[in-house]
């Protein structure tokens, strides 16, 4: 059943135009950085977006340029673990594990999960009381799991809510998901 959803939803995704996927992530960066949450926040932890993702790219270079400390992660593939570094400029990223943009060895600044103020959170498929498919790792699950004390707020376009998710006992919630067109406060 994940897994259906899983390959649906990536499909719908990849069938974005640029132009779609560019418009609906400016409006869902607006709505993000309108959040108290978000405004309060001094060090957030950011997906760096690929593969069709909510575009963040243009929100981390914002908030570089509005002082805010951000962190991104990098994939630890042999632990699946995320190792969670300071990024001071977006040319310390270079592409990674899974294609995914990362910071390069030289440039990791491991940081404190629990220095962290506010987690975003990507995903494949989400629901409204706060349940997540993600690519199947488990690695934002084992990292929420982590910093269960931690607000954190998970990126999609609308077309990525469902109904309801079977989760799992290994399966961790998030509390709020921001699509283009609303802000889910997840009821769980």
């Amino acid at each position: 059943m994940k897994d259906e959803l899983r390959k649906n939803i990536l499909q719908k995704r990849k069938d974005l135009s640029k132009i779609e996927l560019m418009e609906k992530s400016n409006r869902i960066k607006n709505r993000l950085f309108e959040m108290n949450d978000f405004r309060e926040a001094q060090t957030m932890l950011f997906y760096v977006s690929y593969n069709n993702e909510v575009y963040t790219h243009e929100m981390i270079k914002e908030c570089l340029s509005n002082r805010k400390k951000v962190i991104v992660p990098k994939s630890d593939t042999t632990n699946n673990t995320l190792i969670i570094s300071e990024l001071t400029d977006w040319d310390d990223l270079e592409l990674g594990a899974y294609n995914i943009l990362e910071p390069k060895e030289q440039s990791i600044i491991e940081v404190d999960i629990d220095l962290i103020d506010l987690i975003i959170v990507p995903g494949v498929v989400f629901d409204i009381y706060g349940n997540r498919i993600g690519h199947g790792k488990g690695y934002y699950d084992r990292l929420l799991k982590r910093a269960s004390n931690i607000p954190s707020i998970g990126l999609a376009f609308e077309f990525q809510i469902v109904k309801k998710i079977d989760a799992e006992e290994h399966d961790e919630k998030i509390d709020v998901i921001i699509t283009e067109d609303r802000t889910i406060v997840c009821n769980w």
